[in-house]
């Protein structure tokens, strides 16, 4: 099959489309044919070396995949050959104490499909085990549903399990061109939140207005502190969707209110953090990690996604031999949603 592969840890012109092994399927795995995988910036981690685990190189990337099931095995029956199925990112033991209460991600064997030792959808073909093949039957093109899984499932999380959103809070979500903000952006209007978010070029502006956003922040160009306090007469937002790191950390727990709470999941930008201790309990402030989600809570989203209250936001298509090229795009941040490589 073809494949995008890297030998060695560095930049997107590491990246190989060349011929590799197809996959063989074990007991309780699905051979699927990729139609379609969409990038997190945890590619551009894993492919820079920057994950802190050595991997088994060399390594196929890809987290989000859509397609259609190729073979299964012979005590499988779940699925039939011809199935269109979207992969749950997350792997989990299945049988740990976390796993059993459907809290997939405190797993301590837990890992991301393309990120350690599974290869990813940067392939014609991928294995995955059965209980991450989910079936989707809303009418959306391999695109679309690849662009789901991975940041949908993870601001659901950070939204809704962790952050306990209510109706009428106002919510600062950095990123609204980001996959996972764009995303955040249409939990957070979905349950009727006030939405402040950011962009870095103004052409970005009014399709951030278009996915929901009530006020925005140029965050090259203004003062965030002072545009939060001018935005909530002062008070500052209930809650913070964080997902940059080390740049915005310290803006973060400052723009909350008495009592508020910042969710994150990432550190784009960094992962040292300034934090000035006596904001957090003077203000009686709340911190919250989130890690991906379990797949009951993939499950959720995708029944807002059939009823049409939630759609992933594409931007650009490639075929998966210009996968270089979509990495360099992704880290130009030019783009406006996903991005997404066809086989």
């Amino acid at each position: 099959m073809k494949a995008v592969i890297f030998n060695e840890y560095g930049g997107w012109n590491k990246l190989k489309y060349t011929d590799f092994k197809l996959p063989k399927i074990d007991y309780n795995e699905v051979l699927i044919e990729v139609k379609a995988c969409a990038l997190n910036h945890l590619d551009l981690w894993v492919r820079q070396g920057l994950r802190g685990s050595a991997l088994k190189l060399p390594h196929i990337l890809g987290n989000d995949i859509s397609g259609i099931v190729k073979k299964v095995d012979k005590i499988t029956n779940n699925f039939k050959i011809g199935d269109e199925v979207v992969i749950s990112p997350g792997i989990s033991c299945g049988n740990c104490q976390f796993c059993l209460q459907a809290k997939d991600s405190y797993c301590r064997s837990y890992e991301i499909i393309g990120a350690l030792n599974y290869h990813g959808g940067y392939a014609e073909y991928v294995k995955v085990p059965i209980q991450n093949v989910l079936p989707f039957n809303f009418n959306l093109s391999f695109e679309e549903v690849a662009s789901l899984p991975l940041v949908f499932l993870t601001a659901w999380n950070m939204l809704i399990t962790k952050g306990k959103i209510k109706m009428g809070e106002t919510i600062l979500i950095y990123g609204a061109s980001s996959g996972i903000g764009s995303a955040a952006i249409q939990i957070a209007k979905m349950h009727g939140l006030n939405i402040i978010s950011t962009v870095g070029d103004e052409k970005k502006i009014q399709k951030a207005k278009d996915l929901g956003v009530d006020e925005i922040i140029n965050h090259d160009k203004d003062n965030l502190r002072e545009k939060i306090k001018e935005f909530t007469n002062k008070q500052g937002v209930d809650i913070v969707f964080d997902h940059i790191g080390e740049k915005t950390w310290e803006n973060s727990i400052k723009c909350l209110k008495v009592g508020g709470r910042m969710v994150t999941c990432g550190a784009t930008t960094g992962p040292q953090g300034i934090t000035d201790i006596r904001y957090i309990y003077s203000k009686q402030l709340s911190i919250l990690g989130s890690y991906m989600a379990s797949k009951n809570e993939l499950i959720e989203v995708l029944k807002f996604v059939q009823l049409n209250k939630l759609k992933p936001v594409v931007d650009t298509i490639l075929p998966l031999q210009k996968a270089a090229q979509a990495h360099k795009l992704m880290e130009e941040r030019k783009h406006f949603g996903k991005i997404v490589l066809t086989p």
